[in-house]
């Protein structure tokens, strides 16, 4: 028989003040974090991946190294100046090797693994500055290089990242990438800023850094899924083990570790013994890989179109022609600054707003910030009262283009092609994208001449427009889609919820295995 009585037990359950109440859920089970989320290891993934994108930031200062160096290279007064037609070659060369970059990563990912192609990038990178000797083809070759280095600089560490790190983290490490080439045309601008009538100095300092960031390489380890894929299952345990945040060589049973080392291993095997069984013409000619392939080349276009590479080649020189006021390299310095900070918040834009909405107001905003700019071109004394107008136009345009426009396309080709052809399609993509980007910038300077500036900036303004009806009509919504969905829907033309798509494919089991997976 109990001591406590029925009152006893009574008067306990009522009182809210009483001590059991206190202790409730005292005997549930402690939830912990998974082994990667625990902050010794969090800390070793964001340390590996800042070491490789630190080499990233030197694509960015490439990109932007003309806006800072073309009013001296151009300058009649100089010992060594550059036409008008050998600028736009300095300018835009990179761009036309952009794509050779973007076609080669793919190659050496596989073939050297992820560390060694950030190396192989990292060491390209050093050899761009080099042209502190005023000989053109020697500028030229630089420009190329660096061209080169900016295609292969856009996925590695991306990559890295996603193999390192666990589902909840692993989206703040890949966006590491964009803030690295965000990162790099501001410190581009901040250079040219504090010394803008010595080029040969400025491309002393990047050469120094982007060596300093080459020897930053050396200490990541690599990845452990492409040591398991390449056999080498002790350096995979490693390395899988220094990023779990255990002991290298601490031979102690963990439960949890070996359960992933196992999934990492199945999935290696599964992935170098699987059969093609179909080859890559007939793999384009499938509806759900043409049809996003032609949308998404036809999105880079748009996007490149809209001037969005031009403004941060020539903001200096933007700036100067649309009659800005300030110091217009101090507004290179702002256009910089609200790139980064806009970067930080276009992945929880994407998934809040969803794809079509973010791209559709960041094409509508570029279009008012293109058509404002143009005004002030046609009309100087109405809109010469605002002074400041210009300066507000340029940055405001670098934050629309960078919640949507600039980033959306290479956002979503990692999710509307299938798994089958993503690497392939999505290269292409790029590819036919950077080549654009050339176009446009190889034209800008004579546009400017043959049209004038108001009409280039309306110009713009037109192609962001088009950009909104495209966006409406033809980019599908892919926030909270799953890949079976996206791929039911180029492959029938309906979206459909991925209950539908398992039952028409259940009877073949087709997707089950997959969709388990995904």
């Amino acid at each position: 028989m109990s001591s406590v009585s029925y009152n006893d037990k009574a008067n306990l359950k009522n009182d809210k003040q009483a001590t059991p109440i206190l202790c409730q859920g005292l005997n549930k089970p402690q939830k912990r974090k998974a082994l990667g989320e625990r902050s010794k290891a969090v800390w070793r993934q964001e340390l590996m991946v800042f070491l490789g994108n630190a080499g990233v930031l030197g694509a960015g200062m490439a990109v932007a190294l003309p806006s800072v160096t073309l009013d001296q290279l151009t300058d009649v007064n100089e010992n060594f100046h550059l036409s008008l037609e050998e600028a736009s070659w300095f300018s835009s060369i990179n761009t036309m090797a952009c794509p050779l970059g973007g076609l080669l990563v793919g190659y050496l990912l596989d073939r050297v693994g992820r560390k060694n192609t950030i190396l192989v990038t990292h060491i390209i990178g050093a050899l761009l500055y080099s042209d502190r000797t005023p000989i053109l083809i020697q500028m030229l070759l630089a420009r190329f290089l660096s061209g080169v280095m900016i295609g292969l600089c856009l996925s590695p560490v991306g990559v890295y990242s996603a193999e390192i790190s666990l589902p909840r983290i692993r989206g703040r490490l890949i966006l590491g990438t964009s803030i690295g080439i965000a990162a790099g045309i501001l410190f581009m601008y901040i250079l040219g800023y504090f010394i803008r009538s010595n080029w040969q100095l400025i491309a002393i300092i990047s050469t120094s850094y982007q060596i300093i960031t080459t020897l930053c390489v050396l200490p990541m380890p690599e990845t452990p899924s492409w040591l398991m894929q390449k056999g080498r299952l002790e350096k995979a345990r490693k390395s899988l083990r220094y990023f779990r945040g255990l002991n290298v060589n601490d031979i102690a049973y963990c439960e949890e570790f070996e359960n992933e080392f196992n999934q990492i291993k199945r999935s290696s095997e599964i992935s170098r013994n699987t059969a093609q069984t179909e080859s890559l013409l007939q793999a384009i000619c499938a509806p759900e890989v043409y049809k996003p392939l032609l949308i998404m080349i036809g999105f880079f276009g748009v996007q490149q179109c809209s001037g969005i590479v031009v403004v941060v080649v020539f903001a200096v020189q933007i700036a100067t022609a649309a009659g800005v006021t300030t110091d217009p390299f101090l507004c290179a310095v702002m256009v910089g600054v609200a790139r980064i900070v806009t970067t930080f918040f276009m992945s929880t834009l994407f998934e809040r707003w969803g794809r079509r909405p973010s791209g559709m107001f960041s094409a509508s905003g570029m279009t008012v910030c293109m058509l404002l700019l143009a005004l002030s071109g046609w009309y100087p004394k109405a809109f010469g009262r605002v002074s400041l107008l210009p300066v507000i136009c340029i940055v405001l345009h670098i934050v629309f283009s960078t919640m949507g426009l600039l980033t959306l396309p290479f956002f979503m080709i990692s999710e509307v092609f299938p798994q089958r052809v993503r690497g392939t399609a999505s290269g292409l993509a790029v590819s036919i994208g950077l080549l654009a980007s050339f176009a446009v910038v190889k034209l800008y300077p004579s546009m400017v001449i043959v049209m004038g500036t108001a009409y280039v900036f309306a110009f713009y303004g037109l192609i962001s427009l088009v950009g909104i009806a495209y966006i409406y009509f033809l980019i599908p919504e892919t926030r909270g889609r799953t890949l079976l969905e996206i791929e039911e829907y180029f492959r029938t033309g309906r979206m459909v919820s991925l209950d539908e798509v398992l039952g028409q494919n259940l009877e073949q089991g087709e997707f089950k295995e997959l969709f388990i997976k995904t």
